[in-house]
């Protein structure tokens, strides 16, 4: 990927910039995905927007270059997943990969009972994270707390589930296979969900698969494979995906000059936290709050990368 030079139009070459959406396949850390995202684009600069655990599969958001500064706006959008939840038992983890701790009946559980305990998980919620999550606790991670053996004892978070829906239902053996929906803010763990289930049941639950179909208004069916031999060509424009997540002003040449030095300058647009401030060519220049008409600069976007 080559621009020319100012000085003598001769190609040199460019980092890439954009996001990335890529769909993960069961197995892998999201850490091995980022690791071979930078190999396929030869650029160390890759972030993430929130990761899978290895046996999860589905959207996850990835930047690259200065797009990674579009990161901090994605982290925290909304997302929604398809997963399989298993009655009658718990296990260490919340999921598959754990050990079984405790098993009861679900066979007697209703359809009644199931929906009651399903509303009960519904909406604004308080939801204690899995003790075997990334959240750090005295600086350390609260899985490696937990791997060692030690006691870990997580705060509840208020998160809200603005969908949980039953498609299906499997009974075999005492154990209840539940096919859901599930629709969350971000901060919200799939896991507990499971297990909360099987605790109002008194059956005990845990996670048996899970996928992310979607990341705010990013879905999983637009996204590359990780084994795709043009990652290059499927990166989302910085200014494509900022004009998802916010309203957008162009602005002209004398304009897009001040707002790359910082000035703050009227922009012809209602007010708004975040506004996306777009060059006379398209290209994103930065993001602003504007206030009673004018602009303040909340992150600008270099013009020496491709985007």
């Amino acid at each position: 990927m080559t621009v020319p030079t100012a000085s003598t139009g001769d190609p040199v070459a460019t980092a890439p910039s954009g996001i990335l959406l890529l769909d993960k396949p069961q197995g892998p850390t999201s850490h091995d995905l980022v690791a071979r995202t930078r190999r396929a684009l030869g650029t160390r600069k890759v972030g993430h927007a929130g990761t899978l655990d290895p046996m999860a599969t589905g959207l996850m958001i990835l930047g690259i270059g200065s797009s990674t500064r579009l990161l901090t706006y994605l982290v925290g959008l909304g997302k929604e997943y398809t997963a399989t939840i298993r009655l009658g038992q718990a296990t260490t983890t919340d999921d598959a990969e754990g050990e079984v701790t405790t098993s009861g009946d679900a066979g007697a559980v209703t359809d009644a009972a199931l929906a009651t305990a399903v509303a009960g998980l519904t909406g604004e919620i308080a939801q204690v994270p899995s003790t075997f999550s990334a959240i750090k606790v005295d600086g350390r991670r609260s899985y490696d707390l937990a791997r060692s053996g030690e006691e870990v004892a997580l705060k509840p978070r208020t998160v809200t589930v603005s969908a949980f829906e039953v498609s299906d239902a499997r009974r075999s053996d005492g154990l209840v296979d539940l096919d859901v929906r599930v629709a969350v803010s971000s901060g919200t763990y799939v896991r507990a969900l499971a297990r909360d289930l099987g605790v109002a049941l008194g059956v005990g639950g845990h996670l048996t698969a899970l996928r992310r179909t979607a990341v705010g208004p990013f879905a999983v069916t637009d996204a590359a494979a990780v084994d795709d031999d043009a990652l290059t060509d499927r990166l989302l424009a910085p200014a494509d995906v900022a004009g998802r997540l916010f309203p957008s002003a162009r602005l002209d040449a004398d304009e897009a000059l001040a707002l790359a030095q910082g000035k703050r300058i009227p922009v012809p647009t209602a007010d708004a936290p975040v506004v996306a401030a777009l060059g006379p060519d398209g290209r994103l220049l930065g993001l602003v709050s504007v206030r009673d008409g004018v602009s303040r600069v909340l992150v600008n976007f270099p013009t020496s990368e491709v985007s």
